[in-house]
């Protein structure tokens, strides 16, 4: 992702943008962590801390900017919709305010409901 400053240009990597959006949607309420699905048997696997940024997808907007996949497991017995909403905004508004990169999309994908 490439930013154009007055003093010149900022290229900012994905893996960047992907550990941002990844700390701030696990610092949300009734977030257990980021998870991956196995291509062997389908099952959606909690990340360890160090590999969080395995599920978030970042890819760049036609129009500048980027969109942001995420791969969340929740807690049991929470509101997902709400609980979604949160970590839009909270992803969204920590995107913008620590790269000043324009974030169109954030989809999260619930891959699995965690109880303990």
């Amino acid at each position: 992702m490439t930013i154009k400053a007055d003093l010149g240009f900022i290229n900012i990597a994905p893996e960047v943008l992907a550990d941002i959006a990844g700390y701030a949607a696990m610092s949300c309420f009734g977030v257990k962590g980021m998870t991956i699905r196995s291509v062997s048997d389908g099952i959606a696997h909690l990340l360890r801390r160090e590999n969080m940024s395995r599920g978030v997808r970042i890819t760049e907007a036609e129009d500048g900017g980027v969109n942001i996949d995420l791969h969340l497991a929740v807690e049991h017995g929470v509101n997902i919709a709400t609980i979604c909403r949160s970590i839009i905004n909270e992803v969204r508004y920590n995107v913008e305010k620590m790269t000043g990169v324009d974030v169109k999309n954030v989809d999260i994908y619930v891959d699995a409901i965690r109880a303990d």
